[in-house]
């Protein structure tokens, strides 16, 4: 079983790195980098089975493709928290020359980072295409990729899920940030998706539900649960339900923190609401 205190004081400190990095350069998205914590602190310290050091091919590891590429300061914490690179490269977020650019981009060579993204829509067809090399390659490791809500507004997704589906991509696992904010508003007033449930299965997926996307070790529960519905003829979606701004009480539940930085007075509350567990940067 994890040490899920451990894990906590990591969740803590990650929310903390959050906004003092979109504080520091008054720039950057808060909103759902806070209410993913939980998944990316479970996924990178106890779901995913990965290598020591990192190289682009990821052979004989699993791989991660984070799609909605706005939430970089998430991305980027638990990367330096995980060993990556050093945390006090965090200070360097959306810096001019910074390797830790506001969407992760690769051209600099930051370990942990294996595509630009945040031009939305675009992430599961990688990850597709990541997928099927592993099967191409006899490497039996699996793909993770993580997608916000909003985001499957964009057409290119369901045409990568049609295939997906269609060639058995079955050591995939797409999470959906089912937190119902996007940049403009609630999603069911800027585009409703109805039932992404119905709508996952009735494209030949298996689908699965972590309702408690904010509770660490229910979220380890629900990514376990997953790895054991791969390799069974089809890609496996877990839509995860999350509070954009959890954590921060005065950034929760809605999209005006989608993509605003805290003034000085606003970054206090957030830190005094998240004690220091693991040291600042």
């Amino acid at each position: 079983m994890p040490d899920t205190q451990q894990l906590n004081d990591l969740v803590t400190q990650v929310r903390r790195d959050i906004v003092r990095m979109v504080h520091k350069v008054n720039s950057g998205h808060p909103g759902g980098s806070l209410g993913c914590t939980e998944f990316f602190v479970a996924l990178y310290n106890e779901v995913m089975e990965l290598n020591d050091g990192f190289d682009m091919d990821g052979t004989g590891e699993d791989l991660f493709f984070l799609s909605n590429g706005h939430i970089s300061p998430i991305f980027y914490s638990v990367l330096a928290r995980k060993g990556y690179f050093p945390v006090d490269e965090l200070n360097t977020f959306r810096l001019i020359d910074s390797r830790l650019q506001g969407h992760p981009t690769t051209h600099e060579g930051l370990p942990g980072v294996r595509v630009s993204s945040g031009s939305l829509g675009q992430g599961m067809s990688v990850a597709i295409g990541a997928a099927l090399a592993k099967k191409l390659n006899k490497d039996n490791h699996l793909v993770f990729s993580l997608h916000g809500d909003g985001e499957l507004q964009e057409g290119q997704n369901w045409e990568a899920i049609m295939y997906a589906a269609g060639n058995k991509v079955d050591n995939l696992i797409a999470t959906i940030d089912y937190n119902g904010q996007q940049i403009d508003g609630a999603t069911d007033d800027v585009l409703p998706m109805g039932d992404l449930k119905a709508k996952f299965k009735a494209f030949g997926w298996d689908v699965m539900e972590i309702e408690k996307g904010n509770d660490l070790e229910a979220v380890i529960a629900g990514l376990n649960e997953a790895k054991s519905r791969t390799g069974k003829g089809k890609p496996v979606c877990v839509l995860l339900h999350t509070i954009m701004g959890h954590g921060v009480d005065f950034m929760m539940g809605t999209h005006a923190w989608h993509g605003k930085a805290p003034n000085d007075e606003q970054l206090e509350q957030a830190l005094a609401q998240n004690a220091e567990t693991l040291g600042d940067y």
